[in-house]
């Protein structure tokens, strides 16, 4: 491992620091970047992600991805955590903190916006991000492909009806434009120009500079991350000094929902016996969220400045840390699943 990824957690709260700061002293140009968006899709940290996952998409190797249908139980796994419990547990995790442990600290109007945000959440399972962590667990770069395009393709035709169960309402408003933008901007794209680099580097019929030219990029995909950690949180740097009360009631749940859902789906991946380069990306893609749609949809029904859009820009705050934690825990019990 080389000094970026030895020592990411560090950078990372770095990376947060500096982008709370920055986003105080300079909000102009944070909002500026913030304006530069398309289907509600910010291109900047697009951009960025897109540098996170071009790698791993390097490493997929189409040959291989045949053999994904002779293991299905991870697949299984991520599908029934995903759609048949992790919406439900955070229904129930908003409603239990908001309407009675926290009930005395926020009015039911917010209550219910923050209710709502978090469900919004919890529908709308992770597409981009999880190839980063997928990436730093060691995981199969092709089995996680797969798992994403599932979710991706059950995402298109269960997102609206479980959101509008849960919330009660039946006119849920999907931005399909950002849904359709996001799958192509972090999942078709790099997965393209990953193929057709592999397909280049491969022509010499060695694998060697395969490995050689992932080794030179890997430190570009750590940069990418970290410049999109600074860009959240200076997004939302002048909220966070605003309401930290409030961020933090929104995170408590959010934690514990995270830590939650994960630990479960471990458990269960380890029960399966299945191998860790497919039980850790499994559990990646349960525990984390596809937070620009949820942010996408949270301001189209209940406004920009809505407790729902609040509630989603938290979830954008608590992941990058939690989920770093979750892969150094994913990494040290490796050796549970040999």
């Amino acid at each position: 491992m080389g000094i970026f990824e030895r020592y990411l957690s560090v950078w990372v709260a770095l990376s947060i620091a500096a982008g709370v700061v920055l986003g105080n002293l300079m909000p102009g140009l944070f909002h500026a970047i913030a304006a530069i968006e398309y289907g509600q899709i910010n291109l900047v940290v697009a951009l960025l992600i897109w540098l996170m996952i071009y790698p791993m998409m390097v490493q997929i190797d189409f040959g291989a991805i045949k053999d994904v249908g002779k293991k299905p139980k991870g697949i299984v796994l991520t599908l029934v955590m995903n759609w048949l419990v992790k919406p439900f547990t955070m229904a129930a995790l908003g409603w239990l903190f908001f309407k009675v442990f926290f009930a005395g600290w926020v009015d039911p109007q917010s209550a219910n916006e923050y209710i709502a945000g978090m469900i919004l959440l919890g529908v709308a399972p992770c597409t981009a991000m999880v190839f980063v962590w997928s990436q730093l667990t060691k995981g199969d770069a092709n089995y996680t492909l797969v798992q994403v395009s599932v979710n991706d393709i059950i995402m298109i035709f269960a997102f609206a009806p479980i959101a509008a169960l849960l919330l009660g309402v039946s006119d849920i408003v999907i931005p399909w434009q950002t849904l359709l933008l996001s799958v192509l901007l972090y999942v078709l794209l790099p997965l393209i120009a990953g193929v057709a680099t592999r397909k280049q580097l491969n022509k010499g019929g060695t694998e060697q500079r395969v490995t050689t030219f992932l080794v030179k990029v890997k430190p570009w995909s750590v940069i990418g991350l970290l410049a999109t950690v600074v860009l959240l949180f200076g997004f939302q740097a002048q909220t966070i000094v605003a309401k930290p009360l409030v961020i933090l009631l929104i995170a408590i749940p959010l934690l514990i929902q995270t830590y939650g859902i994960f630990a479960v789906t471990y458990a269960v991946a380890k029960k399966m016996r299945l191998p860790h380069n497919v039980a850790a990306p499994a559990c990646m893609i349960s525990t984390s969220n596809f937070f620009e749609l949820a942010v996408a949809v949270a301001i189209a029904l209940f406004g920009l400045n809505s407790g729902a859009a609040l509630a989603t820009v938290v979830g954008v705050l608590v992941e990058v840390p939690v989920m770093l934690s979750l892969v150094w825990f994913a990494n040290r019990t490796r050796h549970w699943f040999n």
